[in-house]
């Protein structure tokens, strides 16, 4: 029997179709995976910022969880926006269930904007029922400041926060740089405290970067699912999503932040034979 490599995004909405569930959407399709999807939450948005966000009711997510994963199991799982205490719980009590599958979190907490979107006390839920099994976390340094409870403005600071987080969890931490301020970009993944690798690539001018981090968060989940290790897929999730923008950079799309070329060079799904 011949199948797809199934990965499921478990995230919030975007209208637009730069970020959430729909860059997630073209992102897995771009790499050659079959993008499977649980709605967490409608933010009400465009390329300008978030207007309001409305929750899915948390039973309804639950019932998505089990509808898909029943059907089409999950090669690896990416998660977005958790939105409420209670979310935060539904699934992380249903990712009780699923304890081989890789998880990629990617913590949305601020937007590209500056606009906060989460509580205080679905950070603390975050933190106890979903972070103890994530694969990778990818926050950015904003995110980050906010687990770590500590400043995060430069590299030094980044160490210095990848090592508070990762003294309390035993995930591998893929910190985003694009807040320095250097003409570099630089992020680094943390498999322990202490160590990292870096990758750097040059910044690109342009507006173009709505949903980077939904992007890449779901790249890495993919190149997970088709069986690399969790270097490798960093390596090549990053390299995806700076061939994107620089492939979108001088589109214009929305009187914003655009999105990315997600589909600059999409592959055919790729497919493999259960013995």
């Amino acid at each position: 029997m011949k199948k797809y490599y199934s990965v499921l995004s478990i995230a919030g909405f975007d209208g637009s179709g730069g970020a959430g569930i729909q860059a997630d959407i073209k992102t897995i399709s771009a790499l050659g995976a079959y993008a499977t999807t649980v709605l967490t939450a409608l933010p009400v948005q465009n390329t300008t910022g978030v207007k309001s966000i409305h929750p899915i009711p948390e039973e309804v997510v639950a019932n998505q969880l089990d509808c898909i994963s029943e059907d089409i199991p999950p090669m690896a799982i990416k998660i977005g926006m958790v939105h409420t205490p209670t979310l935060a719980r539904v699934i992380g009590d249903w990712l009780k269930n699923n304890p081989k599958v890789p998880v990629v979190f990617d913590p949305v907490m601020v937007a590209s904007s500056g606009d906060h979107l989460i509580e205080e006390e679905t950070i603390e839920s975050i933190k106890e029922h979903i972070l103890p099994f994530a694969t990778v976390l990818t926050p950015n340094m904003d995110e980050a400041a906010i687990l770590a409870q500590k400043s995060v403005k430069t590299r030094e600071e980044m160490h210095s926060a990848a090592s508070y987080i990762l003294n309390q969890y035993s995930f591998a931490l893929l910190m985003k740089g694009g807040h320095l301020d250097t003409e570099t970009l630089t992020s680094y993944l943390y498999l322990r405290p202490n160590q990292y690798v870096a990758y750097d690539f040059p910044k690109i001018e342009t507006r173009n970067t709505h949903g980077s981090g939904c992007s890449l968060s779901s790249a890495l989940a993919t190149y997970l699912a088709f069986g690399e290790t969790i270097e490798n897929a960093t390596k090549k999730a990053q390299d995806y999503v700076h061939q994107a923008i620089l492939n979108g950079k001088d589109i214009s799309t929305g009187k914003g932040h655009g999105p990315l070329n997600h589909l600059f060079n999409p592959q055919k799904m790729k497919i493999y034979e259960l013995v």
